[in-house]
């Protein structure tokens, strides 16, 4: 008869991660307790389900709330040394035939330190089939924090116009919340660990005016310099320039604002790479820079003495210096050796691995790029002589004649070589002219613009035919740019005597590194940073102010976005920030990021699409029977081939999941939350060229479809291509130089004469120096690596992402289309025939590798070159 009286009751399981002992991540959260003391003195952790049914008697708008449950056998767990999973039980008190179907939950978290919710899982819930899931994968800290409820949906995937009405008001003020709206919310302050605003703000982090390192403001209507917004933080304004936000970087502490739920997990390795990094830009260098530049020479003595750093590193002499060094961050003392004993002992680069001396060729010059680290920079010569689209400037046409590139053509001549396609270019000539003079005004620093031809062989390699270095020529009072003074470098010919021979080979090395210190720093500041990091943060940050969790596009683009926000930050305190590496490394210095504006104002989001930026360079033509619609000039073109593979895998996955959610162009047009993302993309996010025409009107099914994969591109597969490899291929800087220091050497000059006597000396004095090598290969060894923890392309790390079959069937054809793309690579890989997949340094293209296959990830973790991980993550 005690059965009568038995209350209706739904078992449910919490997936939570406790803040560990060793948390290192946030300064300014409360201390680590054990915890047990709030359990017994507060209500611990508390859940509270909201029906999507039942109406609340009091607010019919909203869904009934049930009771406070608290999560059982909390002290049964002690906190944890190392971050690790823990379930927990609740019961919640719930009739589903009275109260209706849980739709959300409340979470309540009364004790002093803050914990990561992953899952609420309700099993066995009568009328419904198969449990019951609350995605959270949020930090929730202490309640008193809030000045509203936590509240999570299920994972259920719904429109706005299919959303359960007695959950609308709880959907639009999670969104409310996330834009810093909610009236209860004080945006008045810095923002703080537990803040979950995310807000658009200027790039006006970068300099340091208080220090008399002013840098321009980025962004805004009324400045200059056109750019994408950042994450706002919310610093304080600096005392000299109050337009312009501080930095304040203190090694290990962070001391600047991210969305906590878009920090770096603990697992991954930039946890502890931010520390070091910030603690090298801010105390290290400066000692390091003393003791580089007294205890040890300032060049290196030849190429066998670069090698050192790969082979047994730099002897480190017996000074005081670094004894102050340990003292200053005594965690160096476990990572750096003591003196009398070897530092920098660096991986050995992939491209010196097998054989150290395949960099130096042609071939592997020109195969790098179709399988380099900047292989989507190449057009198909059109017209010849090249000509300039600069304007102001004089004439900027180039001097390279027929009877420079004639010798190369076989039995073309020129305009038969033009018309089928055989001649391809290199152009950076019109992206330095205009800022040449004032980045060869730096010290140490002298800079061509380029322009390197190639020839199409018939075995589908290229071949460099010419190279013109340029320098902007001024008007008779030295004010006004009016046009370039240039020369022409082609490849040495074998005829003449030895001595000649090896000068002109060494011109020609030269020449080919003038051109590869342009390509390394457009790669960097260009390919790299403004065209992945910085144009897709506007896009994460619209994506959470504007459409909810629920959303079917939140669903299909969050993974996307992980730890993007986290790793722009930290680069714009130490990367791109004045006296950051980027400045101190890389041949444009303080006057990088203003080139990166001009570039930005010339941004088309649509050409980011693969298949049109190849037909738009040159390289590709229209073709309706190929799957991606193009076909390639260059058949033996590593990342075009390997990138439409992935890039129409990514395309279809869109297309499919799209059409599941919007059958129509009228539900595109009638979604508000869409709409609403669309246009704050567009106006707000990256509101400097909000007026461009080529903008997607957000009209149709397909604009959507094409939008969202290339947004998953740029973040996907397109970072990928550009980031994972710098260390495989620039970790030997001969390779890809970041400086030239000096002029090319002309005849009579000493210069010209150390050219003549010791080659390899003059090539060294030439390119970047010792300290600036070893500084900017031990930050880009660190930006190549896979951490552990990485999700790749066609994985998801939430495996209850969605409750909907449909999306989960699509994903998973997706997933398996990765796989067999994979397979494709690797076979390709091992075909003789195609010679630009190895090349001369006997390294495989492998960086649109998806590794979808690898659960773990385990295969590519660390300096592999493969592997296309979902987001933008270091």
């Amino acid at each position: 008869m005690f059965g009568l009286f038995t209350r209706a009751q739904l078992k449910g399981k919490v997936l939570l991660q406790r803040r560990n002992v060793l948390d290192l991540n946030h300064s300014s959260g409360a201390p680590l307790s054990h915890d047990t003391w709030d359990e017994f003195t507060t209500k611990g952790v508390t859940c509270q389900l909201i029906s999507s049914t039942v109406a609340d008697q009091n607010d019919a708008s909203r869904g009934l709330v049930g009771e406070e449950e608290r999560v059982e056998h909390w002290v049964m767990h002690l906190p944890p040394i190392t971050h690790s999973d823990t379930t927990y039980d609740v019961t919640f008190d719930w009739d589903v035939k009275k109260q209706g179907l849980p739709g959300a939950v409340i979470v309540r978290n009364y004790h002093a330190t803050q914990f990561l919710l992953k899952t609420i899982t309700i099993d066995h819930v009568p009328g419904h089939h198969g449990p019951i899931v609350f995605i959270a994968n949020s930090w929730v800290y202490n309640t008193d924090k809030y000045h509203y409820d936590r509240v999570f949906f299920t994972n259920d995937t719904c429109l706005p116009s299919n959303m359960p009405v007695l959950l609308q008001p709880y959907r639009e003020e999670e969104l409310q919340i996330l834009r810093g709206d909610h009236p209860k919310q004080k945006n008045d302050r810095a923002y703080q660990d537990h803040d979950r605003v995310y807000r658009y703000d200027l790039y006006n982090d970068l300099g340091d005016p208080d220090n008399k390192s002013p840098r321009p403001t980025l962004g805004g209507p009324d400045s200059p310099y056109p750019y994408p917004r950042r994450g706002r933080t919310g610093r304080k304004p600096m005392k000299s320039d109050p337009t312009c936000e501080s930095r304040n970087v203190v090694p290990v502490l962070q001391q600047f604002y991210v969305p906590r739920d878009e920090c770096f997990n603990h697992v991954k390795k930039a946890d502890f790479t931010s520390y070091l990094l910030k603690a090298i830009s801010t105390g290290i260098l400066p000692l390091a820079r003393e003791l580089l530049d007294t205890a040890v020479p300032r060049e290196f003595d030849d190429f066998q003495d670069m090698y050192k750093l790969y082979e047994g590193g730099i002897k480190i002499p017996d000074v005081p210096v670094m004894d102050l060094m340990f003292k200053v961050f005594p965690p160096l003392k476990s990572i750096c050796p003591s003196g009398g004993s070897y530092l920098l002992k660096m991986p050995m680069p992939e491209v010196i691995k097998n054989d150290k001396l395949a960099w130096r060729t042609d071939e592997e010059f020109a195969r790098e790029m179709l399988a380099g680290l900047n292989p989507h920079i190449i057009t198909r010569l059109q017209e010849f002589p090249p000509t300039s689209k600069l304007d102001g400037y004089g004439d900027q046409t180039s001097n390279i004649k027929v009877e420079h590139i004639q010798p190369y053509l076989g039995k073309l001549t020129v305009d038969k070589a033009i018309a089928d396609g055989r001649l391809f270019i290199l152009d950076h000539h019109d992206n330095f002219i205009p800022q040449l003079l004032k980045i060869n005004s730096l010290e140490n620093t002298f800079v061509y613009a380029t322009r390197t031809l190639l020839i199409l062989q018939d075995d589908d390699t290229l071949k460099p035919i010419a190279i013109e270095l340029s320098r902007p020529r001024l008007d008779e009072i030295g004010t006004k740019v009016v046009g370039s003074d240039s020369k022409v470098y082609t490849p040495p010919s074998s005829a003449g005597c030895e001595s000649d021979s090896k000068v002109q080979d060494t011109i020609w090395q030269l020449a080919k590194a003038y051109a590869a210190v342009n390509d390394s720093a457009w790669h960097g500041l260009i390919s790299h940073w403004l065209h992945t990091h910085a144009v897709i943060e506007p896009f994460i940050i619209a994506t959470n102010r504007q459409l909810s969790v629920t959303h079917p596009i939140y669903k299909l683009l969050q993974p996307h976005y992980r730890d993007t926000m986290m790793i722009n930050a930290l680069a714009r305190q130490v990367l791109i920030s004045a006296g950051g590496f980027f400045e101190m490394t890389v041949c444009p210095g303080e006057y990088a990021l203003r080139i990166s504006s001009d570039v930005y104002k010339n941004w088309n989001f649509t050409e980011q699409a693969l298949p049109v930026d190849l037909i738009k360079r040159g390289v590709a033509k229209h073709d309706s029977t190929s799957p991606c619609g193009v076909s390639l000039l260059i058949k033996d073109y590593p990342y075009a081939v390997d990138g439409l593979a992935v890039w129409s895998a990514i395309e279809n996955w869109a297309d499919e999941y799209v059409k599941i959610y919007y059958p129509s162009d009228n539900m595109v047009q009638d979604d508000a939350e869409l709409q609403a993302w669309w246009k704050e993309v567009r106006e707000v996010g990256h509101g400097d060229i909000k007026d461009q025409p080529w903008w997607p009107k957000m009209a149709t099914v397909q604009e959507l479809v094409r939008s969202c994969a290339t947004i998953i591109w740029i973040a996907s597969a397109l970072h990928a291509a550009v980031n994972f490899g710098q260390y495989s291929y620039a970790g030997y800087l001969p390779n890809r130089p970041t400086v030239s220091r000096r002029p090319m050497p002309e005849p009579g000059t000493e210069e010209y004469q150390e050219v003549e006597t010791n080659p390899d000396m003059a090539f060294i004095h030439t390119i970047t120096s010792q300290l600036q090598s070893i500084i900017g290969v031990s930050v880009i060894e660190v930006l190549s690596n896979h951490s552990s923890d990485e999700v790749y392309l066609g994985q998801r790390d939430e495996p209850q992402w969605t409750s909907d079959d449909r999306a989960k069937k699509v994903f998973d054809k997706f997933s398996k289309s990765l796989i067999d793309i994979e397979k494709s690579i690797i076979s390709r890989n091992k075909d003789e025939n195609l010679k630009n997949r190895n090349g001369p340094a006997q390294f495989p293209y492998m960086l649109l590798y998806p590794n979808t296959s690898d659960i773990d990830g385990e295969s590519a973790t660390g300096i592999t070159a493969k592997g296309i991980p979902n987001s933008i993550s270091i």
